[in-house]
């Protein structure tokens, strides 16, 4: 496996990448990380498996075309190595996993709580949002992932594997969280 991490980009349209995308390279930058951008619907199975690490990034609330195309994402329950879902990439994880979601929209600074250390954040933090869809607490969900996040879930992490996911842009906010998870 690779020590470089696979950004996957969710993004129909490319002017929008320069928002959900483009920020998390430069902090991989910062950090003088390798990494390499694919789009999603040119993932393959085998190019998967040659990275030790894996973020699914965000994208606009006017495209939810990923939800129609969740096939592309089947690779999640057998993934070995850490994963780092964003904003709708957690929206993806949480339908891997038998998760439900409701339509409802969030925008703009919110104020959250995180029960125990999340990727280098606990206790109360703002964050920010840009969503279509709430995360709902539902047994199949959380027979796999300890919901880290009081109230809404806003942060989870399976139980078992290295798989980390967010309905906030750390990439706006609490960047130390995409740090470090480049650093597990």
């Amino acid at each position: 496996m690779e020590s470089r991490i696979l950004i996957i980009n969710l993004c129909k349209e490319n002017l929008h990448s320069y928002e959900f995308v483009k920020p998390i390279e430069d902090i991989l930058k910062k950090e003088n990380i390798s990494y390499d951008t694919i789009e999603y619907k040119k993932i393959k199975e085998k190019v998967i498996k040659k990275y030790k690490k894996i973020i699914i990034c965000g994208s606009a609330l006017k495209d939810e075309e990923y939800l129609k195309n969740l096939y592309y994402f089947n690779w999640i329950k057998d993934y070995k190595g850490a994963l780092l879902g964003i904003c709708a990439g957690m929206q993806i994880i949480t339908k891997i996993f038998g998760g439900e979601m409701v339509k409802k929209q969030d925008i703009g600074m919110k104020m959250i709580s995180i029960r125990k250390n999340f990727l280098g954040i606990a206790g109360w933090k703002e964050v920010y949002e840009l969503h279509n869809f709430e995360i709902l607490h539902n047994s199949l969900l959380e027979k796999e992932f300890e919901i880290l996040s009081q109230g809404s879930i806003d942060a989870i992490k399976h139980k078992e594997k290295e798989i980390y996911a967010v309905l906030f842009h750390p990439e706006v906010r609490q960047k130390e969280i995409i740090r470090k998870f480049a650093n597990l």
